[in-house]
């Protein structure tokens, strides 16, 4: 069996850690004579995998050969969340001269602390995923080290061979980097290293304004980093609503992160401690001198190792090739989460998992296209989307009605402090049934779920007009949607037969 990987910074916290999702005196199990199920990868998309089947009855094994919880508890959602926490904090105590506070001083700000604290909680939330748990709680077997297919019902791993009647492929995907001269030999940070940092860069270049690279940019400010965030599209987060990406843009410049948006990295150098940025930007010149460089573009996923071709399933550079029921090229052979989908979620993987247990394990024929998938960027404020865009009813032909409320009209937004951003609907022409939605606002992923629920159970904004919602909250942005849908039902026809019929009551 493999050494247990080290986890940085050698913390009590980060080797409790590495006790829970990678024990190093583990001992792999002998292998049953066949398994109903052998899951490969153990982060969200193979615990689900490996526990559902195992909770029905199914004999599991289960193939890690890293760190159980995958990207998702070590170096994903988790740790950055609890970052994403700690900066919201020290931004909020910046900003409370309005609130009565005065001293707002916070040169006591200890990033040692804060990272302190993302270990803490990241090696409590790992029980759950421990191998302890899935071997003693749940009765997986569980095999660290390398699997590999040995024919296209057999998997190798550790000098063992595991038969089985159907097998998972929940393997990943990781940090990859764009091919620019120097960047490489010049050093760089991924979401898989930069929460082992130790000391707080004094100046940062971010590499890609998506998600990733929008929710660190904006964490490494607030924490004090200078930032710099370069993107080659002219806009950040290019899949969003763009008055949503707007309103995030414009934040991003006030808290003070350099925005350098439409410009190409020819080259990187390092020089000394600094590296060396080299941008091109309509035929000029720019040169930017950073301490740190942190890479927030570009998956590859994790198949390299896998044999795939022994056992029969296909695959090309964006991962295993799946159809709408997961299953690969490979009919006893299925396939979920970033080393299949498109969309790279944690919420994704774990829903793709569940429907691989239906069709493997129990002939069904759930499909991946009938999942209503939200998702959020976890910036200040938050962009969180669900269902179609106005485009993307637009290209298949469908007539849309758009509806928008922005949150300076919500009491509650107004009270906290919090009017940046709004909610929008789009839909169906003429009717209530909701396409999509996006809502920009402090806590659009709480908020977002309301109309994901409306959307999966086809229900239309006339259902959410007759909820009640509290007041004062700032969900009650969706409520006000939904009457707003009310006041376009009554034409000029309706109002002059209404206001007819109530002027003959009054006699």
């Amino acid at each position: 069996m493999p050494a247990a990987p080290l986890i940085l910074p050698d913390t009590p916290q980060n080797r409790q850690l590495s006790e829970n999702v990678h024990p190093c005196h583990w001992v792999n199990p002998e292998p049953a004579e066949r398994y109903n199920l052998v899951v490969i990868g153990a982060g969200t998309a193979g615990l689900i995998c490996a526990a559902g089947a195992a909770g029905l009855g199914a004999k599991v094994a289960l193939v890690e050969r890293n760190l159980m919880g995958g990207d998702c508890l070590n170096t994903g959602c988790v740790p950055s969340k609890a970052l994403i926490r700690a900066a919201r904090a020290v931004y909020d105590a910046r900003t409370v001269s309005e609130f009565g506070m005065q001293d707002s001083n916070l040169a006591g700000f200890d990033f040692k602390v804060a990272m302190e604290r993302m270990q803490r909680l990241r090696a409590g939330i790992s029980r759950h995923d421990s191998a302890t748990r899935f071997r003693d709680e749940l009765g997986v077997d569980l095999f660290i080290g390398e699997a590999c297919f040995s024919g296209p019902d057999s998997v190798h791993v550790d000098g063992k061979t595991l038969q089985f009647k159907k097998a998972a492929i929940c393997t990943g995907a990781r940090a990859a980097a764009p091919p620019v001269p120097g960047l490489a030999e010049a050093g760089y940070l991924t979401n898989e290293t930069v929460f082992s940092l130790t000391e707080l860069p004094l100046h940062l270049a971010v590499i890609g304004a998506g998600p990733i690279g929008c929710e660190l940019a904006q964490t490494f400010c607030r924490f004090g980093s200078k930032v710099t965030l370069i993107e080659l599209a002219p806009a950040i987060l290019g899949r969003e609503d763009r008055d949503a990406a707007a309103i995030l843009q414009d934040a991003l410049i006030r808290e003070g992160i350099d925005l350098q948006l439409g410009v190409k990295i020819s080259a990187v150098e390092s020089r000394d401690d600094q590296k060396i940025l080299h941008l091109e930007k309509d035929g000029h010149a720019i040169k930017i001198t950073v301490d740190q460089i942190l890479v927030g573009v570009g998956r590859a996923p994790n198949i390299e190792e896998l044999a795939l071709q022994t056992a029969g399933v296909a695959f090309d550079r964006s991962g295993v090739k799946v159809n709408d029921q997961l299953q690969t090229t490979n009919a006893n052979i299925y396939a979920a989460g970033d080393v299949c989908s498109a969309y790279k979620f944690t919420h994704m993987a774990d829903a793709q998992a569940r429907i691989l247990l239906a069709n493997a394990l129990f002939k069904g024929r759930q499909k991946v296209s009938d999942l209503i998938v939200p998702w959020c960027t976890y910036t200040d404020p938050e962009i969180a989307h669900v269902g179609m865009s106005e485009q993307d009813a637009t290209a298949k032909g469908i007539n849309v009605t758009t509806l928008t409320i922005p949150l300076s009209d919500i009491d509650r937004a107004v009270l906290d402090g919090e009017t940046e951003g709004f909610a929008r609907v789009h839909l169906h022409k003429d009717t209530d049934r909701i396409l999509g939605a996006t809502i920009v606002a402090r806590h659009a992923g709480e908020m977002i779920n309301e109309l994901t629920l409306a959307i999966t159970n086809n229900l239309g904004l006339g259902a959410i007009a007759r909820t009640i919602h509290p007041y004062p909250t700032q969900a009650e942005v969706i409520k006000k949607l939904a009457d707003s849908y009310n006041r376009t039902r009554l034409t000029p026809f309706l109002t002059r037969l209404l206001s007819g019929w109530l002027k003959w009551q009054r006699g």
